[in-house]
């Protein structure tokens, strides 16, 4: 009997000690909308939890991470750590007053000012809500072995770059591939073009109905018409997908995209002599600026139960080592300072960052459910110039009037 009670008393310490430790383990959702990034944040992760044993992340990615993500937030089911899209959306969401506010946090100014403004122009006020993480960039992607053997060089003008295309079109080559099946891929050129032809304040502007996408944006959905002359047969046939692969293939010599189409394009060819540059959108050479924005924007909820052990995971991540792991692996580039993506498929763009001719994304700074790129793809399928700017004129207002 004795022994039995002896017994009995060892279990109950060893549970309760057991269950002491559990309850001193922290878990913490993190919630991040790039399924692409799923891979990379798990070795993050792995490396963050062998260095603190006490704290454990579950990564959290859902397809359409925004529409999944609004609709917790309605339920008051808000993730303890976020890494969002630097876009409209986390505007809305830094404005409703459910976000940490890291004004004071000395690990913020590891991160590039220029991108920091991005965000706060997201936003109704000047607190810094998120943390920029990652940038991304519109590019031209382009075949070097293919420009080589037509004497070619990267166009630095609109001009030159039209006179890049006719000359592969010239030579039975196609310049672009275009994949205006997924109406979203037309917004890569769009944005390169509306950041560098749109003028000042277009946005400040426009929202307080001082101005309009009909005596701004002429330029724009002109030169966006003009590109369809340099496409394959059925620009709205084919995906992104599609051309991923097709432009990996030798198929055109220019793809316009972002850099994220990259890996993908290298996995389907490793062996593709691939390189990129900015669309030059205007025929002034030193006023076109490469269009970049937050890809990911670390971030906390205000309510969560374990605040020190979140900024643990963000200080963590904006570490260089871990910084540099993540944008070459991703093959993007770094808001965290001194944090250079040297890849040479991309080392022609370096001279942006290096010089600050960087521009944000557009349509970053639309309302949400205003359209564009089903709008666009009718247009590009008319091609009425005027009625479609009245369009996104029209829709803008209705959005505004809400």
């Amino acid at each position: 009997m004795k022994k039995l009670a002896l017994v009995l008393i060892i279990l109950i310490i060893c549970f309760s000690f057991s269950s002491s430790i559990l309850a001193q383990t922290i878990e913490l959702e993190f919630f991040q909308n790039k399924r692409e990034a799923v891979a990379t944040f798990d070795k993050l992760i792995e490396k963050f939890e062998s260095e603190n044993p006490k704290i454990k992340i579950e990564q959290n990615h859902v397809p359409d991470a925004e529409t999944v993500l609004k609709s917790r937030l309605a339920r008051n089911r808000i993730p303890d750590i976020m890494g969002l899209g630097g876009n409209f959306t986390y505007g809305q969401i830094a404005d409703a007053g459910i976000l940490m506010n890291f004004d004071q946090a000395s690990y913020l100014d590891l991160t590039q000012a220029a991108y920091r403004k991005m965000l706060k122009d997201l936003q109704k006020n000047e607190i810094n809500y998120g943390i920029p993480y990652t940038a991304n960039a519109n590019t031209v992607l382009y075949n070097k072995d293919k420009f080589a053997e037509l004497g070619l060089k990267i166009p630095k003008t609109w001009d030159q770059f039209i006179k890049t295309a006719e000359t592969i079109k010239e030579n039975g080559e196609t310049p672009f591939y275009l994949t205006y099946k997924d109406a979203w891929t037309i917004m890569i050129p769009w944005n390169a073009l509306a950041a560098n032809l749109q003028g000042e304040n277009f946005i400040e502007q426009k929202n307080a109905k001082k101005t309009t996408f009909q005596s701004r944006y002429q330029a724009v959905a002109q030169k966006m018409y003009q590109l369809l002359d340099y496409g394959q047969d059925d620009i709205f046939g084919f995906s992104y997908e599609q051309g991923n692969q097709a432009f990996a293939q030798g198929k055109s010599l220019m793809y316009i995209q972002g850099v994220w189409a990259i890996n993908p394009i290298l996995k389907a060819n490793p062996d593709l002599n691939l390189g990129a540059f900015a669309l030059p959108a205007t025929n002034q050479k030193e006023q076109n600026k490469l269009v970049s924005g937050v890809d990911t924007v670390l971030t906390i909820s205000k309510n969560t139960a374990h605040p020190k052990a979140a900024e643990k995971f963000i200080q963590f991540l904006l570490q260089e080592e871990n910084a540099k792991f993540y944008i070459n692996e991703q093959l993007t580039f770094s808001a965290v300072k001194n944090v250079f993506q040297n890849d040479p498929t991309v080392v022609d763009l370096k001279e942006y960052f290096e010089k600050g001719k960087i521009a944000a994304f557009p349509d970053h700074y639309y309302p949400t459910g205003i359209e564009v790129p089903n709008l666009l793809q009718g247009f590009l399928h008319r091609g009425n110039i005027e009625q479609f700017l009245k369009e996104l004129d029209s829709e803008w207002n209705k959005v505004q009037s809400r």
